[in-house]
C-alpha cells in the first residue's frame, strides 16, 4: 500500500469522499462480539474502511441478508481435487471460500521444486487467494521411493516469496523426536509450522510443541483434540473425502476453547467439492450439531486467520480485506453471493469472476516411468494353511487395522478371494523405473471383479493397484503408464474407464466440468465391478500407501507396520 492508497482509505472512512462500494441493509456477522451488527459497510480498494452511515460510488442493497467474512480452508492439498489451482479456484469460490492455505506436498513428491513452482505460478492470478506452506517431508519417510527429495536448502529460496507462510505438516515425528539434524534445519526455516500428529501420545505432543509446531489436523477423537488444545495447539477439524473426522471432533469444541479450533478439508475429491461443498459444509455440519452459527463461522474464517497471522482477514471490520459472503440464511449457511477484494466472485452457486490462463505444465508432465512387469512380479509366496498380515480397511477413514488371518493360496502363492473380501494390492514404483513392487493383501475394499489402479497414492504417488486377479492388476497399471497417470478401472482384460491426470499423475489439464464428468464414468465402472457404494474405492486405495497413518500400509518396498515403523513380510509364519 502506498501513501495515495492510504489517503483514499482515510478520506472514505472519514466520509470526506465516497467509498468505492457500500453494502446497505445487511446483518453483519461480528466475529469479535459473536453477535450481529448493523450499518453500512464501506469499501475502498478492496478493503473495508468503515461501518456506519456511508455513501458509495456503487451500492449493494443486501435486503436483510447476512454478511459473513469469507471462509478460509486452513489446510488443503489442491492436487487431491485432481484439477489445477486455477480450476480449483472456480470450484471453491461459489462455496464461500476466498482463501486457502495449501501444502503442495503431493506434486513436490513427484517433481520437487518444479512442482512447487507450478502450483505457485498457476495460482498467481486466480481470484481465490492461494497461500502456501512448504512441504516438510519430501520424501514423506525413508521407507518408500518418491520422485524427489527436498532439503532445507532446497526450500529456503521459497521462504521469502510473498504467498509462502511457513512449513507444512511435519509427518516424520521420529525425526523430530530424535532431533535429527536435517529436520531441525527445516524447523528453523520459519516460525509458522504445521503438524501431523496422527496417533501421538500426550508427551509426543509436548515434543511437537517444544519444536515450535503449532497445528494438527489428524485428530480423530474428542480426547485427542483436547490434549492438543490444552498444550497450546490449534486443532483443525477435518472433513475430507476419506478422513471424515468433523462429527467426532465437534464434541470437543466449547465457547471457551473454540478460538483454538479451525476447519480444513485436507484431501477432498472434486465431486465432493462440487456436490457437498468445502469449508461451507463444515460450517453447516457444525451449526446442525448445535454449535452457535457465529462460532462456527468464526472457526471457518477468523480463527484460521489468527492462527496463520493473516491480520487483515477473517472479519467484517475496518482494516480487513473485503472478502465476504452474502447469506440468505444464517442457520443453513445458504450462500447467495461471494465477494473477493470487493469484487463479485460467485453468485447463486456459480463462479462469476474473470478467467485466467493456466501456467505451463511442461516441467510436471511425463512422470510415469514404470519398468515392464509380468505376472511373476505380483506373486506373494505363502505356505498352505499360512496366516498373513492383512491391511484391514475402515471405510471413510485413513486408519487401517493390522489383521492376521489365514488366507487362500494355490501352488504356494496367495490367491485373491472376493467372497472373503481378500484382494491383492500392489505398489509399483513409477518415478525412476526401478522395478520395485511392494505386495500385500487387503480386506474391506469390496471389489467383486476386476481391478483398479491410480497414480494418486499418498504420499510418494507411485502406482497403487488392487484387484481380484493378477492379469487385470497388470492391465490397470500398464494403462496408467500409457495415459501418463491417472485412474483406471479394468475387468476381464478390458479397460472400462479412465481419468487421465497428465500433470504429475495427479491433476488433469481439462476444465473441472470435464473432470467431473469423467469421475462419474469411473463411478459407473466401479459399480460394474461390484465396488461398495458407501465409500469411494479409489480414494480409499490412494491412502493405503501412506506410511505415516496407523496401522498397516504398503509402499513400493513392501508391507509397512506404522506403529513399529518398519517393513514386515506378508507371511505371518515364523
Amino acid at each position: 500500500m502506498n501513501k495515495q492508497q492510504l489517503t483514499a482509505r482515510i478520506q472514505a472512512a472519514n466520509k470526506t469522499k465516497k467509498a468505492d462500494m457500500v453494502i446497505r441493509n445487511a446483518r453483519i456477522v461480528n466475529v469479535f462480539t459473536k453477535g450481529l451488527s448493523t450499518g453500512d459497510v464501506a469499501i475502498v480498494d478492496g478493503v473495508i474502511v468503515g461501518i456506519g452511515d456511508y455513501e458509495g460510488i456503487a451500492e449493494i442493497d443486501a435486503a436483510g441478508r447476512f454478511l459473513s467474512p469469507g471462509l478460509i480452508d486452513a489446510h488443503v492439498h489442491i492436487e487431491s481435487s485432481m484439477v489445477t489451482p486455477h480450476q480449483f479456484s472456480e470450484v471453491v469460490l461459489p462455496h464461500g471460500v476466498t482463501t486457502v492455505i495449501t501444502d503442495p506436498h503431493e506434486i513436490a513428491n513427484v517433481r520437487g521444486a518444479a512442482g512447487i513452482d507450478f502450483m505457485l505460478d498457476d495460482s498467481a492470478d486466480t481470484m481465490l487467494e492461494v497461500l502456501f506452506m512448504l512441504p516438510s517431508c519430501v520424501p514423506a519417510t525413508p521407507f518408500e521411493n518418491s520422485g524427489a527429495s527436498l532439503s532445507a536448502e532446497d526450500l529456503r529460496p521459497f521462504v521469502s516469496k510473498s504467498r509462502v507462510l511457513g512449513l507444512a505438516e511435519v509427518m516424520d515425528f521420529p525425526a523430530v523426536l530424535s532431533a535429527d539434524s536435517a529436520m531441525l534445519d527445516k524447523l528453523l526455516l520459519t516460525s509458522q509450522i504445521d503438524g501431523h500428529a496422527a496417533g501421538l501420545s500426550a508427551n509426543d505432543i509436548n515434543v511437537y510443541r517444544s519444536a515450535g509446531i503449532l497445528t494438527d489436523h489428524e485428530c480423530t477423537t474428542k480426547e485427542e483434540a483436547l490434549a492438543r488444545i490444552e498444550r497450546g495447539m490449534y486443532v483443525m477439524l477435518r472433513e475430507g473425502s476419506v478422513a471424515k473426522d468433523l462429527n467426532a471432533l465437534l464434541g470437543a469444541v466449547t465457547e471457551q476453547n473454540s478460538a483454538r479450533c479451525l476447519f480444513c478439508t485436507d484431501d477432498k475429491h472434486l465431486d465432493d467439492l462440487i456436490e457437498e461443498g468445502s469449508i461451507d459444509f463444515n460450517v453447516r455440519v457444525a451449526i446442525a450439531s448445535g454449535l452457535d452459527p457465529i462460532t462456527a463461522i468464526s472457526m471457518g474464517s477468523f480463527n484460521a486467520a489468527q492462527c496463520y497471522g493473516l491480520s487483515s482477514k477473517g472479519a467484517i471490520a475496518p482494516g480487513y480485506d473485503a472478502d465476504f459472503i452474502l447469506l440468505d440464511s444464517l442457520e443453513d449457511f445458504a450462500i447467495s453471493e461471494v465477494y473477493k477484494g470487493g469484487k463479485l466472485a460467485a453468485k447463486n452457486g456459480r463462479y462469476a469472476g474473470a478467467s485466467f490462463e493456466r501456467a505451463s505444465s511442461a516441467q510436471v508432465r511425463d512422470t510415469v516411468l514404470m519398468s515392464a512387469l509380468s505376472a511373476d512380479d505380483l506373486r506373494i509366496p505363502l505356505q498352505a494353511g499360512a496366516k498373513a498380515h492383512i491391511i484391514g480397511i475402515h471405510p471413510n477413514s485413513l486408519l487401517t487395522s493390522h489383521l492376521i488371518e489365514e488366507v487362500p493360496q494355490s501352488t504356494g502363492f496367495f490367491t485373491a478371494d472376493p467372497e472373503q473380501d481378500l484382494l491383492k494390492i500392489a505398489v509399483i514404483e513409477r518415478h525412476k523405473a526401478s522395478g520395485n513392487v511392494g505386495l500385500g493383501i487387503t480386506k474391506g475394499l469390496g471389489l467383486q471383479r476386476g481391478a483398479i489402479a491410480t497414480t494418486v497414492a499418498h504420499d510418494s504417488h507411485n502406482i497403487i493397484a488392487a484387484g481380484t486377479n493378477d492379469a487385470d492388476i497388470l492391465l490397470a497399471a500398464e494403462t496408467l503408464q500409457q495415459i501418463g497417470g491417472g485412474l483406471a478401472v479394468v475387468e476381464n482384460g478390458k479397460v472400462l474407464s479412465t481419468l487421465p491426470l497428465s500433470i504429475a499423475g495427479l491433476m488433469s489439464e481439462a476444465p473441472f466440468e470435464n473432470v467431473y464428468s469423467q469421475l462419474k464414468e469411473l463411478d459407473k465402472s466401479l459399480t460394474e465391478i461390484g465396488a461398495p457404494t458407501h465409500f469411494n474405492a479409489f480414494l480409499t486405495l490412494s491412502f493405503l500407501s501412506l506410511p505415516v497413518i496407523p496401522d498397516l500400509k504398503l509402499t513400493d518396498l513392501g508391507l509397512f507396520d506404522v506403529k513399529a515403523f518398519k517393513h514386515i513380510p506378508v507371511s505371518a509364519q515364523g
